[in-house]
């Protein structure tokens, strides 16, 4: 009973807040919405400049990783920036695995705070939430208070577009971070394989290049005690299941068009197809089950979680893993080297382009019971400036408290060297993420490329001859129709595709289900799911000629 009143709680306060929304208008041009008792008074402040002449608080909702404090204010980054602008941020922080549900159960009360730092709006949030008023457009405000954001906007239009509806209005601030471009560019690949370069040396044997040498690579990890302790304790292949990153989709292409962490690639005729209908992907479960039944693969990479998966990596009992930088499983170091795609039965290798980029739409939204805007866009806008921008996203320098990323020289970030320090977690407890940009043309001017990077792009450079495809699917913006029809589509296929890749690579079966898979992907409406997303990738296309 407790549950279901609670539930009609939400239900009746989200109906209210709609319905008071609808009553009040959105009223941003005009100098804010109505007041939610999370939200600041009216300062009546207006020519902002920093620092203020007296300390005022706006009220934020952020999210923040296990490893950070949780009062933000903590961090160095943000007790610097109140130094300089004498603004206070009073924030209500929630972990990243509590966000989402946390974040829900606020919007639908109706007790909305000034704005979501780091608030994880969805294409489809961002235009459910403007349409029932509770984030406001913030284009106008781009234009009079925010001359940094501005000027990237300025002089790359291309990133106004990005942060543009389909309705003309923008209403977050997005996260910008270049590093490369085309199929150098960071992102191309998520997944790469790391292999076992001492057991390879100790054993003989040579780098991998085909499926069946990779095979024999790996049965010789499980056979012959690479690791000389005696007990049968290696892992040959090691991956986290359905994780973008983790996961074992980099081998995919042997077979061919590959996977990546969305299941979407576009042919070089333009044709965007969903990789887990494809005859290809058929092929590449019978192989990894194949694998498996040999026991060739981690009986825990199709349960295991983050922790688990770097526990054993930094024990070096993998093989082959797979990740976005070796240096947070195994370390900065000589133990794995990158393993080069393997030739499958037709005698190419191809890599699927992850269609990641450096780019997030919403990395900030102003509610509408703000009643301080210029204020807020202002503050926002100290983002974007391009040390400031440097240090959100990767940390900071002269904490004498703990280890620092940067060290701060003639006015210039230099990044530090981390040692044996997994970067993601010193960057978890020093960064604050949130609206920035970081361009190409900063490096070498304000800040140093972060020398895991550098190595990272290394190694794209070293697989661009395998990426195959000259297209990625863009960062689309759907209309508010297409982004519901797509989400609830997305909600159908991607559990249930998630879950037979699980049962495939582990129990087999793919052959004698996969027809009756794809009729019931059919009913499940993916040829319209793939409708949208052609017609989107199209219409971009023909928009960004």
């Amino acid at each position: 009973m407790k549950k279901i009143s609670k539930l009609l709680s939400v239900t009746l306060a989200a109906s209210l807040l709609v319905t008071g929304c609808a009553a009040n208008g959105n009223k941003s041009k005009g100098g804010g919405g109505a007041k939610g008792a999370n939200s600041s008074p009216d300062y009546r402040l207006t020519n902002v400049s920093f620092p203020l002449k007296e300390k005022v608080t706006l009220k934020i909702v952020t999210s923040s990783g296990l490893t950070s404090p949780k009062d933000p204010n903590d961090k160095l980054i943000f007790k610097r920036l109140e130094e300089a602008t004498n603004l206070h941020i009073n924030w209500i922080n929630f972990t990243h695995d509590q966000f989402g549900e946390k974040k829900n159960l606020l919007l639908a009360s109706g007790d909305l705070p000034d704005a979501f730092f780091n608030g994880g709006f969805s294409d489809y949030d961002l235009l459910k939430y403007a349409k029932d008023g509770v984030i406001i457009p913030v284009e106008e405000l781009v234009e009079k208070y925010m001359p940094n954001l501005k000027a990237i906007y300025d002089k790359h239009p291309e990133y106004k577009a990005f942060a543009t509806a389909p309705d003309g209005h923008m209403y977050s601030f997005p996260w910008i971070e270049e590093l490369g471009s085309g199929k150098e560019r960071i992102q191309s690949i998520s997944d790469m394989a790391f292999i076992n370069i001492e057991w390879l040396n100790k054993l003989g044997l040579e780098m991998p290049t085909t499926i069946e040498e990779f095979e024999k690579v790996l049965i010789a990890f499980r056979d012959q005690d690479p690791n000389g302790n005696g007990k049968k304790d290696e892992i040959p292949l090691s991956f986290i299941v359905n994780n973008g990153n983790e996961g074992p989709q980099y081998l995919f292409g042997a077979f061919g068009l590959g996977d990546n962490w969305d299941h979407t690639v576009v042919t070089n005729d333009k044709k965007v197809v969903y990789t887990r209908a494809d005859e290809g992907y058929k092929e590449a479960m019978k192989w990894m089950y194949s694998l498996n039944q040999k026991g060739l693969i981690d009986p825990e990479a199709f349960t295991q979680d983050w922790a688990t998966f770097v526990a054993k990596g930094k024990d070096n009992r993998f093989g082959v893993y797979f990740t976005w930088d070796k240096d947070n499983v195994t370390g900065n170091n000589d133990k794995y080297e990158l393993m080069p795609p393997l030739k499958g039965p037709n005698g190419e290798a191809n890599l699927a382009r992850c269609n990641g980029f450096g780019l997030d739409r919403s990395r900030a939204v102003i509610t509408s019971a703000n009643q301080n805007l210029e204020l807020t866009a202002r503050w926002f806008d100290k983002m974007y400036e391009p040390l400031q921008s440097a240090q959100n996203n990767w940390g900071t320098y002269g904490d004498p408290n703990q280890q620092n990323i940067f060290e701060l020289v003639d006015g210039k970030l230099k990044h530090l060297p981390l040692g044996d320090t997994a970067p993601g977690e010193l960057r978890d407890k020093t960064s604050v993420g949130g609206p920035l940009a970081i361009l190409d043309e900063y490096y070498g001017n304000q800040v140093t490329k972060p020398d895991d990077a550098a190595r990272r792009l290394e190694r794209i450079k070293k697989l661009v001859p395998y990426m195959k495809s000259d297209y990625v699917y863009p960062r689309v913006f759907l209309t508010n129709e297409e982004s519901d029809e797509y989400t609830k589509l997305e909600a159908l296929i991607a559990p249930y595709t998630d879950r037979k890749t699980v049962e495939w690579m582990s129990k087999g079966g793919v052959e004698k289900e996969w027809n009756d898979y794809l009729a019931e992907l059919d009913k499940m409406g993916l040829k319209k799911f793939m409708e949208i997303k052609q017609n989107a990738f199209d219409k971009f296309y023909s928009n960004n000629k």
